[in-house]
């Protein structure tokens, strides 16, 4: 007995796979899904990282950006052309961002003395506690000086590399900042500028996106920078009054690593309780500890929930994995725009679902209201 063919005479190669059972035909489509996704979500990141030269600087430009962009529209309401308001808030954030590079440096630059002593003091006394455990740590300890005289040794050495290092900072920082001036100057024609070359439905979700994203990063920036101000400064605070060398440097450590969740206060505030050991023992460096982690529940059950923005809630999940995955891709650079960056595609993803954001509620609310 023979099989007829399909109406048509050619024979129908859809037909193993149509006799597959429904649950792993979707599977299988899922898993080609999943494939295809992964696969155009590696190459554009590896085109970011060889592109990184532009790509770094005009994601920092829309972090800074993001921070700075009400500055702009309150000018404009208050007389002053869009032109000159973006270039004063550009003069105002170069003034800012030099003074607290300055600031950051001159601490970490004295206490940094005081700091590493501490913190090799601190490293004997544990190795006395631990024993015969801690005879390898304390021969290790013994050999840092040399470690130390060797890696100042290559360092200079290496002045001549660094030099074409410097200059790719700074080439990058000019790009960044001429970025910013162009964002603030001309953000507002952005989604007519979208719309004319994406009419109808498509341009509206791609402005959505890209308002939801801008959003979120704004959120991140401004709230993140608040919360490392206040936690940097009781944090500097609590260590004066415990006498802690080196309390400035601490302090700025705190505020630079607030802005790699997790980790940052993790580590910063590790190395304030160790040079609170090493400098005051015991009790002092229960102190310290006392005050870290009095001034992060602070920060986790006020701060964050009162100042960052809703825009930015993620899973500490979510957070964690995304400042690992940054910190692999790229190092502290990438651990420092992974939540970010996270924190916008999580919003662009709520608006392909169809969830408005805080602008879209503010409209529909407007809408409401003038029909009534």
């Amino acid at each position: 007995m023979s099989v007829e063919p399909p109406s048509g005479g050619a024979p129908d190669h859809r037909r193993p796979y149509l006799m597959l059972p429904p649950a792993m035909r979707r599977a299988a489509a899922w898993s080609v899904a999943v494939i295809l996704l992964i696969a155009v979500a590696s190459l554009v990141v590896f085109a970011l990282i060889e592109l990184r030269a532009a790509t770094v600087p005009f994601v920092l430009a829309l972090l800074g950006a993001s921070l700075l962009y009400p500055v702009v529209p309150w000018l404009v309401r208050r007389g002053v052309g869009r032109s000159l308001a973006a270039a004063l808030t550009c003069v105002v954030l170069v003034a800012a961002v030099g003074g607290v590079i300055a600031l950051l440096v001159n601490s970490l630059v004295h206490s940094a003395p005081q700091i590493a002593t501490s913190l090799q003091r601190a490293g004997h006394r544990i190795a006395d506690w631990l024993g015969p455990f801690g005879e390898k740590i304390q021969h290790a300890l013994d050999n840092a000086k040399g470690e130390t005289n060797s890696l100042v040794s290559t360092l200079t050495s290496g002045v001549l590399s660094g030099l074409g290092l410097l200059t790719q900072l700074l080439t990058g920082g000019v790009l960044a900042l001429a970025l910013v001036f162009f964002f603030l100057r001309d953000g507002h024609r952005t989604g007519d500028s979208i719309r004319s070359y994406l009419p109808g439905r498509g341009g509206d979700t791609v402005v959505a996106c890209a308002e939801r994203a801008f959003d979120a990063m704004a959120g991140f920036m401004r709230g993140t920078t608040l919360i490392a101000l206040i936690d940097a400064g009781f944090i500097t605070v609590g260590l004066v009054a415990l006498g802690v060398p080196g309390a400035p440097g601490l302090g700025a450590l705190v505020f630079m690593g607030a802005y790699i969740p997790f980790v940052g206060a993790f580590l910063s505030g590790t190395v304030a309780v160790l040079v609170a050991l090493a400098d005051g023992g015991l009790g002092t460096a229960l102190w310290a500890l006392g005050v870290v982690l009095t001034v992060q529940m602070i920060e986790g059950n006020i701060l964050q929930p009162v100042i960052q923005s809703r825009t930015v809630e993620l899973h500490p999940a979510t957070i964690m994995v995304a400042v690992v995955a940054g910190s692999g891709v790229a190092g502290i650079l990438g651990a420092l725009l992974a939540v970010p960056l996270c924190a916008a595609g999580a919003g662009i993803v709520s608006v392909l679902r169809g969830v408005p954001g805080p602008r879209g509620a503010r409209r529909a609310a407007e809408g409401a209201g003038g029909q009534e």
